[in-house]
C-alpha cells in the first residue's frame, strides 16, 4: 500500500512538473521580441518654463539660454532657448552632437510666419499638426564640405510675442565614411523627438504641460 501511495505521489510531481515547464514555454511564446528601436516609454523629463511659453524636454538634453540665431540677420539675432542632443545620440553615427531644436521669439514680428526665421528665400505653409494645433512651417536645406544642414521652423500664428521652434540637424554624407565606419542615424526617431518637445509646449501664462513619454533615439 505505501509503494503505490509513494509512486502516485511521484506521478503527481512529474505530471506537475510538465505543466508547468510547458505553461512557461507558452509564457515564453508569447512574451513579444524587444526591438531596439522601439520608443523607451517614460524617459526621465524636464520642464523649461518662461512668462510666455512652457516646454517639456528629455532630461539628458543640453539647456542654453544664451542663445542666439544670427543667420537670417547678424545685426538683429533672433533670441531663444536651444535644446540640444546628448552626445549618445550621435556617437557612431553620422549625425553631429550640434543638432538641436529650440524656441524663438521675434517681439516686433508683423507676421508670425516660419519663413521669417529662415535665411533662405523660402515660402511657409500652414499645416494642422496631429495635437491640432496650426502652425505656419518653413524648411530649409544645405550643403558644405560633405556636411548636411536641414532646418525647419514651426512657428504660431497669433502668438505674442511670435513664437516659433526650430529642427536644426547636422549630419555628414554617410558616403564619406568607410562602408561600416559608422551607421546613417536614426532620422525618423530623431524627428519624432523633436516633434514631442514642441507638441508639448504651451504658450501664454499657462500650467506646464505634463511630461510626455520621449522616444528613445539613442539606436539608429
Amino acid at each position: 500500500m505505501m509503494k503505490y501511495i509513494t509512486g502516485l505521489v511521484i506521478l503527481i510531481v512529474v505530471i506537475g512538473g510538465g505543466y508547468y515547464l510547458l505553461q512557461g514555454q507558452k509564457g515564453a511564446e508569447m512574451t513579444p521580441p524587444t526591438d531596439e528601436n522601439t520608443p523607451a516609454m517614460g524617459m526621465a523629463t524636464s520642464t523649461y518654463a518662461t512668462s510666455t511659453f512652457s516646454i517639456v524636454y528629455p532630461a539628458d538634453y543640453t539647456v542654453d539660454e544664451s542663445y542666439v540665431y544670427d543667420q537670417v540677420n547678424p545685426k538683429k539675432p533672433i533670441s531663444g532657448v536651444k535644446f540640444t542632443i546628448p552626445m549618445t545620440m550621435a556617437t557612431g553615427t553620422n549625425l553631429a552632437s550640434d543638432t538641436y531644436t529650440a524656441v524663438e521669439w521675434l517681439p516686433n514680428a508683423k507676421s508670425c510666419t516660419g519663413d521669417i526665421y529662415l535665411a533662405a528665400n523660402v515660402k511657409s505653409e500652414s499645416l494642422v499638426d496631429a495635437n491640432g494645433v496650426t502652425y505656419s512651417v518653413a524648411t530649409s536645406s544645405g550643403a558644405a564640405a560633405g556636411n548636411l544642414y536641414e532646418e525647419a521652423v514651426y512657428a504660431l500664428p497669433g502668438s505674442s510675442p511670435c513664437t516659433a521652434v526650430r529642427y536644426y540637424i547636422h549630419s555628414s554624407d554617410i558616403h564619406n565614411y568607410e562602408p561600416g565606419a559608422v551607421q546613417e542615424f536614426n532620422r525618423a526617431a530623431l524627428v519624432a523627438a523633436f516633434d514631442t518637445i514642441r507638441q508639448s509646449m504651451t504658450v501664454g501664462p499657462a500650467a506646464p504641460a505634463a511630461p510626455a513619454a520621449m522616444p528613445d533615439t539613442t539606436t539608429p
